[in-house]
């Protein structure tokens, strides 16, 4: 049985969390399409991530979306279904999070859910329904400024609110200390309220709220709740044993290339700590739209240097390149140029013989992985490399390190390389 069915709002999300329960030793395949679910029934999985790219598209077609994967993961039989979202609550004005959950609510025919975005490890920390990164509320962090999901509102409470039909509450810290029983009574005293936005400080908040949640059908989060959860059902299921983590995936011999489309400070780092020792081609996306030979040029750029070692191929732009074209294309229009060039480019390289990439940005992750059309793939456990590490097997095997714009260390690059690289000489 599918312990725990996932459905991620975008691909490296998505792939976080299966490699931190991979690290907690639950077997868990990433699919990137709900027709790869059918591999899975037939596995010895405990889990599964659904990644699609639903963050950012128009509400109603992110509620097709997540309909179509509940009912595909009904019909694998499984148990618990999750709705996974970023850490910091990332959404516009409409969504997606309220109207993909509201679709999932209806969907699987529940009372009520709760929404727990909190993962303390990491520092990001819930109390009195307001979000905080580090010592930092949300909507005075770096996400204040975001071009694409600016938050500046910490409560999460009015941020949820505004984006659903169903009334929203909170399940206080307060409230979490009294125990399941007084949180159970809380709800339906409540039942008005059909969200709730929990409260987490800690790890003993998570362990609580997987307690009260296990053998709820729908929960809400993001990367931490499902590793609690995977706790609570193992220590239920007494399965005390746990699988040896993977580091290593098989190998996938071929050239090697990183793919970025962030534009978030650790990635433009990145880009300059890669280009000391190797080439990269820096994509003007206005030009890319104007120019129809521009694709060519990029890739004959490519077959030059790719037998020479590692190349990057960027749409990343400091905040004066970011600020002109979205001038001329728009905040929406420069965001889905850079994807479109960006998949080209992937399917382009992959037929000069690319077969390890890196990709940095979790919308063009999952632009990538779309345009290579990678259906179902094993996910490493969590380590250094952030939960990214992944390999889809066949008679052209790839594999790839994915990795959110925000994260990484500026050598990142070359110890994903590096890796990619010791998987050919185990």
């Amino acid at each position: 049985m599918i312990q725990l069915g996932i459905l991620a709002d975008d691909l490296t999300g998505g792939m976080m969390v299966a490699s931190l329960l991979e690290r907690e030793g639950v077997e868990c395949p990433l699919v990137s399409s709900i027709d790869g679910l059918s591999s899975v029934a037939e596995s010895t999985a405990d889990a599964v991530v659904v990644a699609r790219k639903i963050r950012l598209i128009d509400p109603v077609e992110a509620q097709r979306e997540a309909i179509q994967t509940v009912k595909a993961l009904q019909e694998i039989g499984c148990k618990r279904f999750f709705y996974k979202y970023c850490a910091t609550f990332d959404s516009t004005k409409k969504g997606n999070i309220g109207p993909i959950a509201d679709a999932m609510l209806e969907a699987l025919n529940c009372e009520y859910t709760l929404f727990c975005p909190a993962f303390p490890e990491y520092t990001v920390t819930i109390f009195q329904g307001r979000m905080f990164l580090g010592l930092t509320p949300l909507g005075e962090s770096f996400k204040r400024v975001d071009p694409v999901t600016p938050m500046t509102n910490s409560n999460l409470v009015e941020v949820l609110q505004s984006q659903s039909r169903h009334s929203v509450g909170l399940l206080s810290h307060s409230i979490l200390l009294r125990g399941k029983a007084a949180i159970v009574e809380y709800i339906e005293q409540n039942k008005c309220q059909k969200f709730f936005i929990a409260d987490a400080v800690d790890d003993n908040d998570l362990e609580r709220i997987a307690e009260l949640a296990l053998d709820w059908p729908l929960t809400t989060g993001a990367d931490a709740l499902p590793v609690f959860l995977a706790r609570a059902w193992k220590k239920g299921l007494n399965q005390l044993s746990q699988k040896i983590p993977r580091t290593l995936l098989p190998a996938s011999p071929g050239g090697e290339a990183f793919i970025a489309g962030s534009c978030a400070a650790p990635t433009l780092r990145q880009l300059e700590y890669f280009e000391k020792r190797h080439p990269i081609f820096r994509i003007d996306v206005v030009k890319a739209g104007e120019d129809q030979g521009y694709l060519n040029e990029i890739l004959h750029w490519a077959k030059q240097h790719i037998n020479n070692g590692p190349i990057a191929i960027s749409s990343s732009a400091d905040s004066y390149e970011l600020k002109r074209t979205q001038t001329a294309l728009g905040v929406k229009g420069a965001a889905d140029q850079a994807d479109r060039i960006l998949g080209k480019v992937a399917k382009g390289l992959f037929d000069l013989g690319v077969r390890k990439f890196i990709v940095g940005g979790g919308e063009t992750s999952g632009q990538v992985i779309n345009s290579l059309r990678i259906k179902n793939v094993e996910v490493s456990s969590f380590d250094n490399l952030s939960g990214g590490y992944c390999h889809q097997a066949g008679k052209n095997p790839v594999s790839f390190v994915l990795k959110a714009g925000a994260i990484g260390k500026e050598d990142f690059v070359f110890d994903a390389l590096e890796r990619m690289r010791a998987a050919e000489r185990n």
